[in-house]
């Protein structure tokens, strides 16, 4: 009888690692470069708690890319994958080369999504358009499916000439 918890638990475990990568909606392929990981939390014979930064390039806006550091959970439960990741996320988005607009976009289109947990909680990257300033804005935050997250973090990025251009593109003129 003692062992159907147990068992309950490892199938349980089982079925999450073989769903969560697929429970963001994202492709891995596409996903953030690892920039590195850094130690905040020794733990003793399991992983330590890190902050990880990660880069994501814009998918629709050529030219930008999006810097964030998101705590990671080690312990048991980081190890096996279910601990459900705490909400302080920062960013910091740039310029990189000439923006070029690859289509048009929603104000607070989704840039990246991923799971910060099992099921109940997600971090989103959206974008919108200053169109007035030329600058395109980042947002990231988290939400919680039972009741949300108050926590973000905002970006900004002036739409510019870049080596030889003389004129930038409008980011006004791509939003629906």
């Amino acid at each position: 009888m003692r062992r159907l918890p147990a068992l309950i638990l490892a199938v349980a475990l089982g079925l999450a690692a073989a769903v969560a990568p697929g429970l963001d909606g994202t492709a891995r392929a596409d996903g953030p470069d690892l920039i590195f990981r850094k130690s905040t939390v020794w733990k003793f014979l399991t992983p330590d708690d890190k902050l990880a930064t990660y880069a994501i390039d814009d998918p629709m806006v050529e030219g930008v890319a999006c810097y964030y550091t998101v705590p990671e959970k080690g312990g048991v439960s980081g190890m096996l994958g279910v601990a459900e990741e705490v909400s302080d996320i920062s960013i910091a988005c740039r310029q990189v080369g000439p923006i070029a607009f690859k289509g048009k976009f929603e104000q607070g289109d989704v840039v990246y999504r991923e799971s910060r947990s099992l099921i109940f909680k997600k971090m989103q990257i959206v974008r919108g358009c200053d169109a007035k300033r030329n600058v395109l804005v980042y947002l990231v935050y988290s939400d919680k499916l039972i009741d949300g997250s108050p926590k973000n973090s905002t970006a900004s990025v002036p739409v510019m000439p870049w080596g030889a251009q003389t004129e930038a593109p409008r980011c006004g003129d791509f939003v629906r």
